[in-house]
């Protein structure tokens, strides 16, 4: 938590920046839930209310973006206040790329209605049981300013990622069966994509509550899967803000 200033109003905006965060977060993960409920029980109805909701995370990702402005203009903070402000600038981005990706993935479903899709499908929702979590866990590390907390949660991004190798040759496998499961099998790999590149989002917040806690960059390289399914370090730390 923010420590307390002397003008307790300073004290009232960056708590109302931290409420937005939290609120954009608990959009941003309900979001996935839906879609993945929408995907499961192949509700159209539910995953176009998806792709109509996500407009509400864009809207709080402007006020974020607007009230910090506002604070860095007016408080001219410093140290740990700068930190935060920023923070949550970085964070909110994040947050609204992860409620894009579940929209995406509510769009899916519905192009997806008319293929049945059963048996190729189990590997989705097995995926995002896994993000989940992460979400409301990174979640809870910025709320309590927990970086431990918060690699925790970065290092589990390591099962996305083998997750997602693992679907995108099992979609294959089933490409080369039956030239029938092309488009299928082609939705579903961009629906994994999808929630691979929400756990990447998860592991940039992640970094961020790292800095904001201490103030410099995290050095530690998480280690990726590469497509040969071992496990490889980075010479760098991948970025993920790529749209």
């Amino acid at each position: 938590m923010v420590s307390e200033h002397i003008v307790k109003s300073y004290d009232d905006e960056l708590n109302r920046l931290n409420r937005t965060i939290v609120e954009m977060g608990g959009l941003a993960e309900s979001q996935l839930a839906a879609a993945i409920r929408a995907f499961s029980e192949q509700d159209n109805e539910l995953a176009a209310n998806i792709v109509e909701e996500d407009e509400k995370v864009n809207e709080l990702n402007f006020d974020v973006d607007q009230f910090a402005v506002q604070l860095l203009a007016l408080r001219s903070p410093m140290a740990e206040d700068l930190r935060s402000i920023i923070g949550a600038l970085k964070i909110s981005s994040d947050l609204e790329r992860i409620a894009d990706y579940a929209a995406n993935v509510a769009k899916r479903v519905i192009v997806m209605d008319e293929y049945p899709s059963a048996k190729l499908a189990a590997g989705i929702p097995r995926m995002a049981a896994l993000v989940q979590p992460m979400i409301k866990d990174i979640l809870d590390a910025y709320v309590a300013r927990d970086p431990e907390k918060a690699m925790e949660v970065w290092n589990r991004d390591i099962e996305v990622d083998d997750i997602y190798m693992s679907l995108f040759r099992e979609f294959l496998t089933y490409m080369m069966e039956d030239p029938r499961n092309i488009t299928p099998c082609t939705h579903l790999l961009f629906m994994a994509k999808n929630i691979e590149r929400i756990g990447d989002h998860v592991t940039n917040i992640a970094e961020t509550i790292y800095f904001l806690v201490h103030g410099k960059r995290m050095r530690e390289h998480r280690p990726t899967i590469n497509e040969g399914n071992s496990v490889v370090t980075p010479l760098t730390s991948r970025s993920k803000l790529e749209r």
